[in-house]
């Protein structure tokens, strides 16, 4: 499975900008390749270790498609 962030920037708003974290919010209603349901937001970070705040009892679904970025969608 394959995810690109650039393929889909035009549907997300880019909320944090840290460098090697971002986090976008999806206006588009677009699917989380994970599970197939509307996201929220999609964290992308090459960090090893970073956390951001999730409004209250959010699910979270998690996609490494590579070694070089991991994704985590909020729903």
């Amino acid at each position: 499975m394959t995810f690109d962030i650039h393929d889909h920037r035009h549907r997300l708003k880019q909320l944090r900008d840290s460098g090697d974290t971002k986090l976008f919010a999806n206006r588009d209603e677009m699917a989380c390749p994970a599970c197939g349901e509307s996201f929220t937001r999609v964290l992308s970070t090459r960090e090893p270790a970073t956390s951001f705040p999730a409004p209250g009892d959010t699910r979270l679904c998690l996609l490494v498609p590579d070694t070089e970025f991991v994704y985590l969608f909020t729903h």
